[in-house]
């Protein structure tokens, strides 16, 4: 695992916090923006990308207060670490047989 130190969390951070406020424009109907489909997509993957590799609410804690689409990645990527967890821990056979399916 890579360690980040507060230089890189700091970058992240300001990418991270771009990304969520296309978003949050876009959501709020996008006034003063121009809605691109894909910016949008790239800009939630973007999100969801930090937000997995960085532990969200205490690297941009100012960012999920102020942001929706900020709070909504990190609410996704919390369940889905937990939906991961549960799967391997709860069903291993299931875990085995998706494995399977998706490679």
């Amino acid at each position: 695992m890579i360690e980040l130190n507060h230089l890189d969390i700091d970058r992240l951070q300001e990418t991270a916090t771009t990304a969520a406020t296309y978003l949050d424009a876009c959501d709020d109907g996008a006034r003063f923006v121009r809605l691109d489909p894909a910016y949008y997509k790239a800009c939630g993957h973007l999100l969801l990308t930090i937000f997995t590799a960085t532990d969200a609410a205490s690297a941009f804690p100012r960012l999920l207060e102020h942001s929706p689409a900020a709070r909504e990645a990190a609410e996704s990527v919390e369940i889905a670490r937990r939906i991961g967890i549960s799967r391997l821990g709860y069903y291993p056979q299931l875990t085995v047989a998706m494995n399977r399916i998706t490679t």
